[in-house]
């Protein structure tokens, strides 16, 4: 059988270009508009408070007993001997989100590695602007709770919410400086690295000594085998799926194994991109054989970091589904005017709201004007006080993490009611965050792009051509993780 000359005519040849880009309706009026709507930065956010949203109707709405039945339906794992048994709401809390804190544990490796946190000058203000709030929330919501019985949930209004803090700027488009992006990214990394800390000591189990020591020999394996250079992704992952088992049974909480994992990722390309594109342009001059093309792929791939092709491929699964189920399993409080009514007299709702709206907004600010007072630190450019205590006050956001602690923080007779307390409390202090801090960006905030800020369409084609790329790479499969 002779090979055609024109394979384009041929059956197995589709020259029509591919669904989402057709001209059929659904792909134009549906899946076009879904995809451009996942492209826009605070969509997560959108998406996650329509969850929130929806779980507070339906812990609310006659079908009720069906919000609790469905997050308390019991699922078992059995491997021989070995049984996993949590409710759907544990394996939602335990499981899909230790992949959100991987991709949070990736972020921060790359933040350390290339970006914000491998410069000191840079990185001191946001990482003191983050200690400062941390701790003065703590202090707040402890000066409220000491010695009563919700004093364990100190921890809850420390968090920011990197998807709703960054998503509140992004509104603002070029009127915010884009150092001052920075500094809240970075900020909200920092803060997001203290409040893993927090879990991991404050709010675990009983330890199972025998649990950890498990756990600490595969992150030893998962090291060495970055030391003698083994990619395979597959490794990690088996490394990655047992150290989350050992975290789960050994008391510590079980997502910390999605952290350690990102961290262990390397930050770096496995080829040096020049190399990488000399390599390119050499091959390209002659022509590209089928197995050239293939190698091609391989020096494109190779030469972007490990830790960027993760979050492109991670990063939409994490906001666009993990966050959003998190979401409908955790913000659905049953309302009730007794609730509502010791809410609003609780000191568990009160510490936790001031200290979101208030303790983030002093922290943040305070420890910023310290260490740029003692000459320790910069302002991010382009960034008056005014415009940097507007963006303290949108730190203040503590939607998903606030939770999640929120889930851990109490233990006793009286453990539901203050945890609903608590959510009521997370819930109120991140609307009031939300709205009072972009009503004071929009007050502080430059009417114009200062000199030397690209303008917004030119970022916006930048941000394209870069997503592009990471786009390209996930068309591509990939089994290493350098």
């Amino acid at each position: 059988m002779t090979q055609s000359k024109e394979p384009w005519k041929s059956p197995v040849w589709r020259s029509e270009p591919a669904f989402l880009y057709s001209r059929r309706s659904l792909a134009r009026y549906v899946g076009r508009p879904a995809a451009e709507f996942l492209k826009i930065e605070p969509a997560a956010g959108l998406v996650l408070v329509a969850c929130a949203v929806i779980a507070m109707l339906w812990a609310n709405s006659p079908w009720a007993d069906s919000y609790v039945a469905v997050w308390g339906l019991d699922i078992t794992f059995q491997f021989g001997g070995f049984e996993l048994h949590h409710t759907l709401k544990d394996w939602i809390n335990d499981g899909l989100m230790a992949i959100f804190f991987f991709v949070v544990g990736v972020e921060i490796k790359s933040e350390i590695v290339s970006g914000e946190l491998s410069n000191p000058r840079n990185a001191v203000p946001p990482i003191a602007a983050a200690v400062g709030g941390m701790a003065a929330p703590a202090l707040i919501y402890t000066a409220l709770n000491a010695g009563g019985a919700g004093a364990g949930g100190w921890g809850i209004p420390m968090a920011t919410d990197i998807a709703f803090a960054v998503g509140v700027l992004a509104l603002f488009g070029s009127r915010i400086p884009s150092s001052a992006r920075i500094f809240l990214l970075t900020l909200a990394i920092v803060d997001d690295l203290g409040a893993i800390a927090v879990i991991a000591v404050f709010y675990t189990e009983d330890l199972s000594m025998a649990w950890l020591a498990v756990a600490g020999a595969l992150i030893a394996v998962a090291v060495l085998l970055r030391v003698l250079n083994v990619w395979s992704g597959p490794v990690y992952l088996v490394i990655g799926v047992l150290l989350w088992v050992a975290m789960l049974e050994s008391g510590v909480h079980a997502t910390i194994a999605g952290v350690v994992m990102g961290l262990i990722i390397s930050a770096k390309p496995l080829l040096d991109p020049q190399v990488a594109h000399a390599e390119a342009q050499e091959m390209a001059k002659g022509g590209l054989t089928a197995e050239e093309t293939e190698r091609l792929v391989k020096f494109a791939r190779d030469a972007v970091p490990p830790t960027e092709r993760i979050q492109a491929r991670n990063h939409q699964f994490s906001s666009f589904v993990v966050l959003p189920l998190f979401a409908l399993a955790n913000a659905g409080v049953a309302l009730s005017a007794d609730l509502f009514a010791t809410a609003l007299t609780s000191t568990v709702t009160l510490g936790i709201v001031l200290g979101l709206v208030v303790g983030k907004l002093v922290g943040i600010t305070a420890a910023t004007w310290l260490v740029v007072k003692l000459g320790w630190g910069r302002m991010p450019t382009g960034t008056t006080w005014p415009l940097l205590a507007a963006i303290a006050m949108v730190a203040g956001i503590g939607f998903t993490v606030a939770l999640f602690i929120t889930e851990l923080a109490f233990r006793g007779g009286d453990a539901q009611l203050l945890t609903d307390e608590g959510k009521i409390g997370v819930l109120c202090a991140s609307f009031l965050a939300a709205l009072l801090g972009a009503l004071a960006v929009h007050l502080t905030a430059p009417k114009r792009p200062r000199t030397g800020e690209a303008p917004e369409d030119q970022r916006a084609v930048e941000d394209a051509a870069n997503a592009g790329l990471g786009l390209a790479h996930c068309f591509h499969s990939d089994s290493t993780l350098e």
